[in-house]
């Protein structure tokens, strides 16, 4: 039995591993991690009765995922991305975006391929019109910063693109970086667009906050990074859009990635960002693993935020450990006020949450990478 504290299920779908979960209206949208399944499209108008009602898949059998998805005024946009641990990467795939007319939401139609270099996208947000993406593009090593306009969805346009110095290898920049400090190398994971900024995580290159008041000319104003102090990459950055005790705030989470780092495992950050020219990491919130003095298998600890912030109550799944409702109204000392820890799924061995959202009913759907999405409620 899923184990509870402040949350009751309401509903559950058995349903193939995902990346990231979505919902508009009384639509949500899956992710899978592996194929042959892409995109899911699920009717939760009866959340006790969730039901697939049309499911996408992917073009290649192996070595290519779309894992994340995104759904917004009519259109669904999907991320195609060579992912070596799904399999070989074939030579010939088309990566990039993948566009969907979604105004029939239960029942989206293909519309076009914005295509970039060949390792593909892996994450990205999206307004309606804007996609805030993080793309390969020739001639830049690893992803960096793209912004794209969907105005006319059969003809995706570039915006802008910002990337950290030393990226911009086709332009005779030199990273600071080596060969051997792979896979530790920075590049951008996904940016979160608040006003006209992107609080944008860059994996083991820190954060960035980018100014995008100029969207064709996307520049830095500061940005931190604790690798190698901290080893586990940045994720997700999600800005709180309303201050608390008089300070801006941003929520920052580390990924679980590197399974022989010490058992302390990847944590939260509240940074402090009211002067945004120096942001400063106030406090850090641990769940699990912070005792044993031994390694633990990858993906144990921290995650992933709800990233539609309704209060200073915030979803945040922990990968074994599920769901945390935190509360960050005292941001020096983040608390744990809540949580739902779903059975593993039978395909797998221990539980695996990776994204977590809630719709307008106030639900929080929790996603597991091997199988199942969870829907629940609090109580």
């Amino acid at each position: 039995m899923p184990q509870a504290k402040g949350f009751r299920q309401v509903g559950y779908l058995d349903c193939p591993g995902g990346g990231q979960v979505v919902v508009d209206g009384t639509t949500a949208y899956v992710g899978h991690m592996k194929g042959p399944e892409a995109t899911s499209v699920i009717d939760v108008s009866d959340p006790a009765h969730p039901r697939i009602t049309t499911q996408f898949n992917v073009d290649y059998p192996s070595g290519v995922h779309s894992h994340k998805v995104r759904a917004k005024n009519g259109l669904m946009v999907v991320n195609v991305e060579g992912a070596a641990h799904v399999g070989k990467i074939p030579d010939d795939y088309i990566p990039g975006l993948k566009i969907y007319d979604s105004s029939d939401p239960q029942h989206p139609k293909y519309l076009t391929t914005w295509r970039c270099a060949r390792q593909g996208v892996h994450r990205f947000t999206f307004d309606g019109r804007y996609v805030y993406l993080s793309p390969c593009v020739e001639g830049y090593l690893q992803n960096i910063v793209m912004i794209l306009d969907l105005k006319d969805p059969m003809h995706p346009q570039e915006v802008g693109r910002w990337w950290q110095p030393g990226q911009w290898a086709a332009g005779g920049e030199t990273p600071a970086w080596k060969p051997s400090d792979a896979p530790r190398v920075p590049r951008c994971h996904h940016p979160i667009r608040m006003g006209d900024r992107l609080y944008t995580s860059y994996w083991h290159g820190g954060f960035h906050i980018i100014d995008i008041s100029n969207m064709a000319k996307p520049k830095a104003v500061s940005g931190l990074d604790w690798t190698p102090t901290f080893g586990y990459p940045v994720h997700t950055c999600l800005p709180i859009p309303f201050e608390i005790g008089g300070r801006k705030l941003m929520l920052v989470t580390d990924e679980d990635a590197l399974s022989r780092w010490p058992a302390a495992g990847s944590m939260l950050w509240m940074v402090d960002i009211t002067d945004e020219t120096r942001p400063t990491p106030i406090s850090t919130l641990r769940i699990g693993h912070d005792a044993t003095g031994k390694p633990v298998p990858m993906h144990s600890t921290c995650h992933q935020p709800a990233e539609d912030v309704k209060g200073t109550e915030i979803p945040v799944v922990w990968f074994d450990q599920g769901l945390r409702m935190i509360d960050i109204s005292d941001p020096h000392a983040p608390r744990e006020v809540a949580h739902y820890v779903p059975d593993p799924h039978p395909t797998g061995t221990r539980v695996q949450s990776n994204d977590c959202c809630w719709d307008d009913r106030g639900l929080v759907y929790v996603l597991d990478r091997i199988g199942g999405l969870s829907i629940v409620e609090r109580c």
